[in-house]
């Protein structure tokens, strides 16, 4: 007859946790911070920390550049111009690095490991998108503030500058919202439907080329002429169909804050036709970013 099976039992230290519990707000603030060191690729390596320096220097290096203008010419860069000119640069740096705050949780299976109470699957997607909107936020400000130090400096009587341009302080603030809201939700949105941060850096990047391109060819002039006043292929639709061109609906909002006189062919629509349109392209993204982790099989 066979011996009964025997056991042991080893007393490996195990103990019952008695701290502090910080419960859902502890782990919300966590999800948050480990957000913002995966977009600065703190503990990545080499690569991604990089990547994240060259993302900061391509958003101030225009600033600086305008701000050097200002001292070797007479005429005066823009503020609403920077945004302009580093929207695209941001579009970009944010298409690679937004995946990386999403994609690889759901592709080694630890997003199970969050989704757990305390925390909730809102709870999860708000911490990494407020941490992907931070970064792009600091990037926007960080060029407008060395832009706007440049102007004051330069200036003749820097009091009399800011006494007569002190409302381009808070359209700096208002514009570098609307910009860094747009920036970082798309890109998350399009992550949280595939796994693969290649796959989604490429969406996000395509859909910017694309839309402008076919924004230039649906409004490009006739006969090939560059006139801004020249006869559009598609009439009178042309100040319609520019807004095909995903990728400058902040910078549509960001003309009507400054005040700019040419805005291109948008001027020509109702100034609330751009502000929808914005809204539109901004909270859908973020509603089916929010819908697609609480209906998230996990």
């Amino acid at each position: 007859m066979n011996a009964p099976p025997t056991a042991e039992v080893f007393d490996l230290g195990y103990q019952h946790y008695d701290g502090p519990r910080e419960g859902r707000s502890r782990a919300r603030t966590a999800v948050y911070v480990n957000g913002l060191r995966t977009a600065l690729g703190v503990g990545r390596g080499n690569a991604p920390k990089i990547l994240a320096g060259l993302m900061f220097a391509a958003a101030i290096a225009p600033a600086v550049i305008m701000a050097l203008v200002v001292s070797l010419a007479d005429s005066l860069p823009s503020h609403s111009d920077y945004y302009g000119l580093i929207a695209v640069v941001l579009f970009v740096a944010a298409a690679i690095i937004g995946p990386e705050l999403l994609c690889p949780d759901r592709r080694n299976g630890v997003i199970s490991l969050y989704l757990v109470r305390p925390l909730t699957p809102t709870d999860y997607v708000a911490g990494r998108w407020l941490a992907f909107f931070t970064i792009i936020l600091a990037l926007v400000y960080c060029g407008q503030l060395v832009l706007l130090a440049g102007l004051v400096l330069s200036a003749a009587d820097p009091a009399e500058y800011l006494k007569e341009n002190w409302l381009d302080i808070p359209r700096i603030f208002g514009a570098g919202l609307v910009l860094a809201l747009f920036i970082a939700t798309i890109p998350l949105a399009v992550a949280a439907f595939t796994d693969r941060r290649a796959y989604a850096a490429a969406f996000v990047i395509g859909l910017f080329i694309i839309s402008a391109i076919v924004a230039g060819v649906l409004t490009g002039c006739e006969g090939g002429n560059q006139s801004s006043n020249c006869e559009r292929v598609t009439g009178g639709a042309a100040k319609w169909l520019t807004l095909s061109d995903v990728g400058a609906a902040p910078t549509r909002v960001n003309d009507l804050i400054f005040d700019k006189e040419d805005r291109g062919l948008s001027g020509d629509l109702p100034d609330a036709i751009p502000v929808l349109w914005y809204g539109l392209l901004t909270a859908g993204p973020a509603l089916l970013l929010w819908r697609r982790y609480n209906t998230m099989t996990i």
